[in-house]
């Protein structure tokens, strides 16, 4: 990967979807359908495509999998034109395309382009995918609308940062200490962040309730299925969003969250947080992660797309 100084490839306008490779395809697709409210798009024998209540087609794909992973990131551009710029740009860089610009051959369509990471994540960008008719939050049940953001392990989180800031163009909103960085793609105080770890692999999947009212009715729907959290709930320093850990039957940490923090381009100044108890929850509720939830959100060693492909 020939990495020189240029402009982002591309403008990010939101975090699309996100996919997961499982160890524990049906009852995980079962448990993000009957119980963490998600609805199916479609299923097959070894995918399920889900939505929540905003306009997105679908926003996390599950796939049977020997072994737990990211399967892929897909970030929404503006146009096809947006979608053949950033693939000339990533081409010029000498990134890894696996799927250049075109038709993409996937539930939902859409045009788009896929490209490979340094650390081996396969990310989408992509426009014109199949929208949905958002749903009014206040008539349903407590459920998620969007993806809000997805955290990743990383073991060179300077080189992570470089690259999805100077190739993708995102921002960075906060730092807690020099142990995780908060990216952001528009006015979410972040949509990506990136934790140092010993090895590559998904923490965790955040997905947005509509408010901090649905986010505790949803908390107490897990309860009533016997399902309490790894962590939380509680409101984290960075970002001010509250929060509440779950595993997932294959062992795939997901989180609800509500009120993240909106960020003001011209105003905003990127801050150092402490690590300290009282900040990463601001309430006091939750008190700092078990052992067994860090256990759980340092996830497996993923090799990266294309050794899997190899493979």
């Amino acid at each position: 990967m020939r990495l020189q100084p240029t402009e982002p490839v591309a403008r990010l306008r939101a975090l699309r979807s996100v996919s997961l490779r499982t160890e524990n395809f049906a009852d995980s697709a079962e448990f993000y359908r009957e119980i963490w409210g998600l609805t199916p798009v479609e299923t097959d024998r070894d995918a399920a495509w889900l939505r929540g209540t905003g306009s997105e087609h679908h926003i996390v794909e599950l796939r049977r999998s020997e072994r737990n992973g990211l399967g892929k990131i897909a970030f929404a551009l503006g146009t096809p034109a947006e979608v053949d710029e950033a693939g000339r740009r990533l081409s010029a860089l000498g990134v890894p395309m696996p799927v250049e610009p075109g038709r993409l051959d996937q539930i939902g369509g859409g045009y788009g382009l896929r490209f490979v990471d340094p650390e081996g994540r396969l990310v989408e960008l992509s426009c014109d995918v199949e929208a949905v008719v958002a749903q009014d939050p206040d008539g349903l049940p407590a459920v998620p609308r969007k993806v809000a953001h997805v955290v990743l392990n990383t073991v060179d989180i300077d080189a992570a940062c470089e690259f999805y800031t100077r190739v993708l163009g995102m921002r960075i909103s906060d730092w807690s200490e020099h142990q995780m960085a908060f990216l952001r793609c528009n006015a979410d105080h972040h949509v990506i962040a990136f934790n140092q770890a010993e090895w590559t692999s998904v923490n965790h999947v955040a997905y947005e309730m509509p408010s901090m009212d649905h986010f505790m009715r949803g908390i107490g729907r897990l309860k009533h299925h016997g399902i309490t959290p790894l962590w939380g709930p509680g409101r984290h320093g960075p970002g001010s969003n509250t929060f509440s850990y779950f595993a997932d039957p294959a062992g795939l940490v997901c989180e609800y969250t509500s009120d993240v923090a909106q960020v003001d381009e011209d105003a905003w100044l990127c801050r150092v947080w402490r690590r300290t108890p009282e900040l990463s929850d601001q309430w006091g509720t939750a008190g700092p992660p078990s052992k067994d939830a860090r256990a759980h959100m340092a996830g497996k060693p993923d090799p990266g797309y294309l050794e899997l492909v190899r493979s």
